[in-house]
């Protein structure tokens, strides 16, 4: 049988053990904090950053909001992060994307602090992860090796397709995949709206991660016997419901699952996942600035 694997339980399984390490740092005095700032109406991105919230909330993770017009000048963006940067309290810093269109999107990233980058994106932190060195992993394929480690799915010598080059997860999900370290080792190959016949490549994979945002865009006849399917996209799609629309992923489930040995679901797969992520580099945050050895799960 396939093998569906709950995002939410190995999320809550890592959050629990998470529960520990903010015990040692207590005891030492240190509550960690996470800065969230938002830039924008975007109604999916007020939710991303609400939910944040209440798992920092539920976790002991203090959460400082930080809201700002997204017709504002730049410059408050920019002198917002300064501020964070400068406080003690504050842990991590995370800036809601998309921001409006006159923000230099590359430019606010590269103004947090290093240390202080829990989503992983700062110049410093990518060549970190490049040079197998990481201190931040971003949320999103850090969630998505711990959901293969939840599976006993170990990339090691297997052939890895990794479809989408995104900054945020195409690119580090590769760079991870072909770390020479436990939940890499793997041979990878990157797809992407270029590529030529991306069946035949999905199809010659062991393990195929979709990160795309192109609904339904790999199914069942891409997929080989046996694979393992990761289904990062998250797409609205119309519907007939009271919402009038669902949530669907890049991977078409239904007929990839009769193929598959391992499979995520959208929602419930990789989502959980980035947020808990995102609590674990908070915590490894505040023990790194605080001086504060802890046990990471």
């Amino acid at each position: 049988m396939t093998h569906v694997l709950d995002g939410n339980a190995v999320g809550d399984r890592i959050r629990a053990e998470l529960r520990g390490s903010i015990e040692t740092l207590a005891d030492a005095g240190v509550t960690p904090g996470l800065a969230t700032v938002l830039m924008s109406d975007d109604p999916a991105s007020e939710t991303y950053v609400s939910m944040k919230g209440r798992a920092c909330e539920d976790l002991g993770i203090e959460s400082v909001h930080q809201e700002i017009d997204p017709d504002a000048p730049a410059d408050e963006l920019f002198d917002a992060v300064e501020t964070l940067n400068g406080r003690d309290d504050v842990h991590g810093i995370l800036v809601q994307m998309p921001v409006p269109d006159h923000v230099d999107s590359r430019a606010i990233l590269r103004s947090i602090d290093p240390v202080k980058d829990v989503d992983g994106f700062h110049p410093e932190n990518v060549g970190r992860l490049v040079a197998g060195d990481a201190r931040f992993k971003p949320c999103t394929p850090h969630g998505v090796q711990k959901l293969l480690e939840a599976a006993e799915v170990d990339p090691e010598g297997k052939d890895a397709v990794v479809v989408g080059r995104s900054d945020i997860v195409g690119k580090p999900m590769a760079n991870l995949l072909i770390q020479k370290a436990p939940g890499g080792n793997a041979t990878t190959t990157v797809c992407h709206s270029r590529t030529q016949d991306l069946a035949e490549k999905t199809r010659a994979a062991d393990i195929v991660i979709a990160a795309t945002g192109y609904p339904g865009l790999v199914d069942g006849s891409m997929i080989k016997e046996g694979a393992t399917v990761i289904d990062v996209g998250v797409n609205r799609v119309d519907a007939d419901n009271e919402k009038g629309y669902e949530l669907v992923g890049d991977v078409d489930f239904d007929s990839a699952k009769e193929k598959a040995g391992v499979i995520t679901p959208v929602p419930g797969g990789v989502g959980p996942m980035t947020i808990t992520m995102l609590l674990y580099n908070t915590v490894k945050a505040a023990s790194i600035q605080e001086s504060v050895p802890v046990e990471l799960p």
